[in-house]
């Protein structure tokens, strides 16, 4: 197993950063410039890449090394934003991460293994992407499935679909137990009062300018299952894939 020094966090560098706001919460995934630099959108928060130094007083970009290595240890994925191209998100494999240290922490001693996933306090979470027709409704049915009462959740579109893809349904109910109804997208417009995260699960809303006061932003960067076949059957797959994604993330989402 390949354990990766402590992250430090800085002010924003752009030509690598971290897609969430504070340590501990939300996606565990950088964003490479692709290429070329660019700044972080308003209210992002990057990472410094020397901060896999720990303790090093000398301020240098992450490697690609060092990407590779996490790679290779299966620690972290990459993947070009479905927007353009030019970023790269690389995210973090927290259940693996959690697999290996809670291994590593069990053979060393039967009291300090982990537990799984992260309790919710108490808090309201808007997951958002485009259409609102597979991702942000996969992620709020299955977060509300996790936490319950706990946690208000709501989900939302830039540019709602007509109705839901009919995978979205397919899996939530065969895969998770989760029975949506008649449950339809909804514009951005249509959600009341504030949140204190906003989740963007799609690469180009992310891009759209937003207000959203003083929520916590993250981004999740999630390939589109609708376009991943011209018939329902062959986009199945990925719908599975995707739908374990976000169920993965929302187990380790600290709120």
């Amino acid at each position: 197993m390949t354990i990766l020094p402590p992250v430090e966090w800085e002010q924003p560098v752009f030509a690598i950063q971290f897609d969430q706001h504070t340590a501990g919460r939300g996606d565990q995934g950088l964003r490479g410039s692709g290429g070329r630099e660019r700044g972080p959108p308003a209210g992002s928060t990057a990472m410094n890449a020397t901060a896999l130094g720990s303790n090093s007083s000398a301020k240098r970009l992450l490697t690609s090394s060092t990407v590779m290595v996490a790679g290779r240890a299966g620690l972290v994925t990459t993947r070009r934003s479905s927007l353009d191209r030019r970023d790269s998100y690389y995210h973090l494999d927290l259940a693996h991460c959690a697999a290996a240290f809670g291994a590593a922490a069990a053979s060393l001693h039967p009291a300090l293994a982990t537990g799984e996933g992260v309790a919710a306090r108490g808090s309201s979470v808007l997951f958002l992407c485009t259409g609102n027709g597979a991702r942000s409704p996969m992620a709020e049915a299955l977060l509300r499935q996790r936490h319950g009462a706990r946690v208000n959740v709501a989900s939302a579109g830039s540019h709602p679909r007509p109705a839901l893809h009919p995978n979205t349904a397919r899996v939530l109910r065969e895969e998770y137990g989760i029975d949506l109804g008649a449950r339809q997208p909804q514009a951005l417009a249509a959600v009341t009062g504030s949140f204190d995260y906003v989740i963007t699960l799609c690469d180009r809303i992310r891009e759209i300018p937003r207000d959203h006061g003083a929520a916590v932003a993250m981004h999740w960067s999630l390939p589109d299952p609708a376009a991943a076949g011209a018939t329902d059957a062959e986009s199945y797959p990925t719908f599975q894939r995707v739908a374990r994604e976000i169920a993965s993330r929302i187990e380790y989402l600290s709120l």
